[in-house]
């Protein structure tokens, strides 16, 4: 038997009912406390959370960065190492003997823990299209790790000392249907098209931490693949070739017919459907110049408040940029 390791949970919740109980439970043999951010849900989430003894908070959703440095700056953690899991992810019991096995034992140079996130659709495990694992540090040490202040595409990064990979289950499996997925990607792609402009026009301050010393080597690649050669293609041509190469090159043919549906509508449609809302607040400004009403109108557009770079420095050198 191993003892419970020092580990806080933070899971942020609205209207998580369908899925908190199966992720508070696949956590409750290595944490130490769990703490639930609920932006006002209206379901049973906050009943749920409760009786099975997290500390619930509440706060007003901006987006997911927000939220979650949030929690890390006003919940009351007092363990030695943090892990985030969102409602509709687990922790396997592989990984969690990992865990309770390994987490005890790490140097103190071991600042940060990345985990194999692997997708559920359709209740099918996506093993293709580079899918598989998608590495991301989700454990670190209290004091040592921030979330990127993005509108989309956040990552965790430690501010110092080394990460690690532990090689257990970690599963993202939303049980909502093809209307819940479909207009989940419909609001990130909003979120990442202020992302893609913001990263053109500097309007706002951009949080840069992103690295593969403060994270891991695939997440920093991907970062500036996207940033540096996919975005400066014309989306109707890269849309096309990232599915191709998902599907094709990257084996996303062998997930199945589910695989298809997954492959198609997150590797296509939601990447051209971003390219589109890029195109439509492009003109929508097209007659602007100042930074300020640019951002007005962009808010206006897209229903977040966004606000132009104006204000001082911040502690890590950035400035306060997001409303």
């Amino acid at each position: 038997m191993f003892m419970t390791p020092d580990l806080a949970v933070i899971i942020l919740t609205y209207n998580e009912s369908m899925h908190l109980a199966r992720a508070m439970d696949s956590v409750k043999g290595i944490a130490t406390e769990v703490f639930v951010i609920d932006s006002g849900s209206t379901d049973d989430t906050v009943r749920i959370a409760t009786e099975r003894g997290a500390q619930v908070l509440y706060h007003p959703f901006v987006n997911q960065a927000k939220q979650f440095q949030w929690a890390m700056d006003n919940a009351p953690l007092a363990t030695s190492w943090v892990l985030r899991l969102d409602a509709d992810e687990i922790i396997e019991p592989d990984l969690s003997r990992e865990i309770a096995a390994k987490l005890p034992q790490l140097p103190n140079e071991v600042t940060g823990i990345n985990l194999k996130r692997k997708h559920i659709f359709m209740d099918r495990w996506v093993r293709h299209g580079g899918r598989y694992p998608l590495l991301m540090l989700r454990v670190f040490r209290r004091g040592k790790g921030r979330v990127e202040d993005r509108w989309m595409d956040e990552h965790i990064t430690v501010t110092d000392g080394r990460t690690v990979t532990f090689e257990g289950g970690f599963a993202d499996h939303n049980l909502n249907d093809l209307t819940y997925f479909t207009d989940k990607h419909n609001k990130y792609a909003t979120r990442e098209a202020i992302e893609v402009l913001n990263h053109r026009l500097q309007l706002f301050a951009r949080d840069e931490t992103l690295n593969s010393g403060s994270a891991s080597v695939q997440a920093s690649f991907k970062r500036w693949a996207k940033e540096r050669v996919y975005n400066r293609i014309p989306f109707t041509l890269s849309a096309t070739l990232y599915f191709l190469w998902r599907y094709i090159f990257q084996l996303g043919f062998l997930d199945g017919r589910s695989g298809l549906v997954y492959h198609f509508l997150q590797g296509y449609w939601y990447r051209f459907l971003v390219g589109t809302k890029v195109m439509e607040l492009e003109r929508a400004i097209a007659h602007l110049s100042d930074k300020a009403e640019i951002c007005a109108e962009l808010s206006r557009h897209t229903g977040h408040k966004l606000v132009a770079l104006t204000a001082a420095p911040d502690g890590r050198g950035n400035t306060t940029s997001l409303g």
